[in-house]
């Protein structure tokens, strides 16, 4: 609609301004060239003239037959005194014409105005689009998207990998459709529902895909769009989009980043820091009380931060379920792989299922740009179709970063790297239950990372016990032990390795209760978690002094006696770690079958004690 009336404004001052050309040529082709009073006068005495039109300061003489230049009328710019008296003398008849001035001297100072008008229309039309406003008459209205069942092209059938949250939706939609089976039991649908879970795992095209299916009017909006810099305005946006979803209902309201307006009141600032944005929660607040599900009015909204959300928002009444998007599991991946790869050239022999494995952790939006990258590296070399090996390149951009090849190390580095890297391998090969190593490589990538050994999950883990952690902190040490080993001194390479080895001991003691000295009991605050709202952490651990200095004690001696169950196990395979590094040195990256080639006779770990 707005646009629309640009381009209408923008019509008439076209008109206009044309208008004015035309007016100005017409009247610039009527006017003839004045000709010297003496020849108006001589063509009197000739008798060669018809009629005379006097105005104040122009003679305007009509001629009975053209003169030999074609002309039909002469002008003279010299009015005399006893002009009428010389031209009864002549016998020519005469008039007085008054010159009308009205429209000059009204579009003298008309189209100045308008004129200034229009730059200061336009330069507050570009201020106002900057500030987010749209001009004095549209700050109160709500910027909500309006979405019909053809218009967004999302269905339940392009979201996978998070099947219980999409049940949940897909029940709304059916409520929708048929709200009186819902009903007849005595029932009421939810009033909201809200979607929590980490970025990328598909909130805002689950809320899509209900519009997609639904087939009522869909209002999506972003939270951040209802504060602006004056206040009261963002209630006001709150209320003109509940009076539009009332008058379109069964509708769906749908709010994305809801945490950009929910925040916990009173919490972070300084007072009345945050008025217009409580001023908007409050409204929100009220609209959600004052209306009746069994209209049809349904609140979605997704965040990735419910744990700063305003409890009043969470509680029974106004949006009174929760819904949990989170990463998916390796069915879920192998589900979202297949939707995108519906979408790119794959070939035949590409096992999906294998990707799968290699992207533990990954959200539907990181496995969609793995697609994305695994296509372009196909069409890099020139495929036909996308194989395999462009996926593990598109892991390895993805996980380890791109490839610097303008990094050249010298020969001291690159054999401290080869050595670095071969020690995280070794020592994953050698411990039980740890992941299989899929490729080690020393060729610079990222922002620091000068090599990187890659692991692929066999399987998705979700509790871990004492041993799998310390295996997990072996591995991470096995780079730093096999520098030391070899070397007798230790470099900068291990930092990252130390303080990701030094966190999961932290969490040992702190969290997980695992040191039977200190007992089991968490030293520190609970972490954030989806679906909860917990109180805000005042710090780190509330322990007394000599108890900090135990949980040091026993961070330290978890990662000391790792360190040294990783040295030993390199220390007993000794030769296979200098076999190794030798090729990795000579060939810069070993895939899956040449490290289990160059590894047969690797002895595993001894048991810990």
């Amino acid at each position: 609609m707005e646009q629309k009336t640009r381009w209408n404004l923008t019509y008439w001052l076209t008109a206009f301004v044309l208008l004015l050309t035309l007016q100005d040529w017409w009247q610039t082709s009527r006017t003839v060239e004045p000709v010297p009073y003496s020849e108006f006068e001589q063509a009197l005495k000739d008798g060669r003239v018809a009629e005379v039109l006097v105005a104040d300061k122009i003679l305007t003489g009509k001629l009975k037959s053209p003169d030999p230049k074609g002309k039909t009328v002469i002008v003279a710019t010299r009015v005399e005194p006893d002009l009428a008296a010389r031209l009864s003398e002549y016998q020519v008849p005469y008039a007085r014409v008054i010159e009308s001035t009205w429209l000059r001297d009204l579009l003298s100072w008309v189209l100045p105005a308008v004129a200034f008008f229009a730059v200061w229309f336009f330069l507050f039309r570009k201020f106002a689009e900057k500030q987010g406003m749209g001009g004095f008459m549209t700050l109160g209205k709500s910027r909500a998207k309006v979405y019909v069942e053809k218009n967004t092209g999302v269905t339940f059938a392009d979201v996978a990998g998070v099947d219980e949250a999409k049940a949940e939706l897909v029940e709304i939609v059916d409520f929708l459709k048929n709200p009186q089976d819902y009903g007849r039991l005595g029932a009421r649908i939810p009033k909201g529902v809200l979607l929590v879970g980490p970025p990328g795992t598909g909130k805002t095209l689950l809320a899509k895909a209900v519009a997609g299916e639904a087939g009522v009017p869909f209002f999506s909006i972003s939270g951040s769009e209802f504060v602006e810099m004056f206040v009261g305005v963002g209630a006001a946006r709150v209320r003109d989009l509940f009076e539009q979803a009332r008058a379109q209902a069964p509708a769906i309201i749908f709010i994305d980043e809801l945490d950009a307006l929910g925040r916990a009141r009173g919490v972070g600032g300084p007072i009345g820091g945050h008025d217009e944005r409580e001023q908007t929660l409050n409204q929100l607040l009220t609209e959600m009380d004052g209306f009746d599900s069994s209209v049809g009015l349904i609140i979605l909204a997704a965040t990735n931060r419910p744990e700063i959300l305003d409890p009043a928002l969470l509680r029974a009444g106004r949006f009174d379920r929760q819904v949990l998007v989170d990463r998916p599991d390796k069915k879920g991946r192998l589900d979202i792989l297949k939707v995108h790869a519906k979408k790119i050239t794959l070939a035949p022999g590409v096992d999906l299922d294998q990707v799968a494995a290699l992207t533990t952790g990954f959200s539907g939006a990181d496995l969609a740009n793995l697609v994305n990258e695994a296509a372009l590296a196909a069409t890099r070399r020139h495929a036909q179709a996308v194989e395999l090996v462009d996926f593990t390149v598109a892991i390895e951009r993805i996980v380890a970063g791109l490839e610097k090849k303008s990094r050249v190390l010298n020969p001291k580095e690159r054999e401290t790297v080869a050595y670095h890297e071969m020690g995280h391998a070794l020592v994953a090969l050698s411990l039980p239950g740890t992941d299989p190593v899929h490729k080690v490589s020393i060729i610079p990538r990222g922002i620091g990372a000068l090599g990187y050994t890659l692991q692929r999950p066999t399987e998705d883990r979700f509790l871990m016990t004492r041993a799998d952690l310390e295996h997990k902190i072996a591995v991470l040490l096995g780079g730093r032990a096999a520098e030391k080993l070899v070397f007798g001194e230790i470099s900068t390479g291990a930092a990252d390795d130390l303080a990701r080895a030094t966190d999961i001991a932290r969490d040992m003691i702190t969290r997980y209760g695992m040191d039977e000295d200190l007992g089991y009991i968490a030293f520190e605050a609970q972490r954030p978690r989806f679906l909860d709202v917990p109180e805000l952490a005042q710090g780190g651990c509330r322990v007394a002094e000599s108890t900090q200095a135990r949980i040091d004690a026993a961070i330290r001696a978890i990662v000391m006696g790792v360190f040294e169950r990783a040295t030993a196990i390199l220390e007993t395979n000794r030769d296979v770690l200098e076999r190794c590094a030798q090729e990795l040195l000579r060939r810069e990256t070993l895939d899956e079958a040449d490290i289990r080639r160059l590894t047969a006779d690797l002895k595993p770990a001894a048991p810990a004690r």
